[in-house]
């Protein structure tokens, strides 16, 4: 009886070793199907997708193009990151130039997504458009919002030199802003530090 115990602890031992490295982030790259948030963004030059690429590297998550998404996808997460460039047209809406443009407008609203925990990031160019800086990601703030999701990650205007942004809530930047035409050097050190204020405020 002695020898069987021993023998159960030691296998109890193995099988939780064995276990443990293969549900955690490091033993796969994980899709939006095998976890509870995901990643979508959508791009016009490539810069969008060069900083969905860093939140990418820092979370452990794929980044998808919004196009690709299916409706399962988007409301079988419990969390969305979801970024988008800045079309300059001065618009109040429609502002990102990319297929966001038709899903808010033609996809969103046939979504219950009440209660998802939402975190936005823009692109856009401060000092060549510097009254209409990541106004796009402002319009996606405006749109989760309204459909009773729950938005996290807002960050300081410090460090930046536009005049006006959408983006701006009293006083603050709804998500992560990033400019890849004027401080490019900057950009993944921000979505490094971003994804690790998402942690320590219970995005993931």
């Amino acid at each position: 009886m002695k020898v069987s115990f021993a023998l159960a602890l030691s296998f109890a031992s193995f099988s939780n070793a064995w276990v443990a490295p293969s549900t955690g982030l490091g033993a796969r790259k994980l899709t939006s199907l095998d976890m509870a948030a995901s990643i979508w963004y959508s791009t016009s030059t490539g810069n969008t997708e060069t900083i969905a690429g860093y939140i990418s590297e820092a979370a452990g998550l794929d980044a998808n193009d919004i196009g690709d998404a299916t409706n399962d996808e988007i409301m079988g997460a419990d969390a969305l990151i979801v970024g988008a460039p800045t079309w300059h047209t001065g618009s109040d809406e429609q502002r990102s130039g990319t297929s966001w443009d038709d899903w808010l407008y033609d996809t969103l609203p046939e979504l219950d997504l009440e209660g998802k925990k939402v975190a936005v990031f823009g692109c856009g160019d401060q000092e060549s458009y510097t009254d209409y800086y990541c106004d796009a990601a402002g319009e996606l703030y405006d749109k989760f919002v309204e459909k009773g999701c729950k938005v996290y990650g807002f960050t300081s205007t410090e460090g930046y030199n536009h005049q006006d942004s959408k983006a701006e809530v009293d006083g603050k930047f709804v998500g992560l802003m990033c400019d890849e035409d004027n401080q490019y050097d900057l950009s993944e050190g921000r979505a490094k530090a971003w994804v690790e204020q998402l942690k320590a405020e219970g995005f993931f």
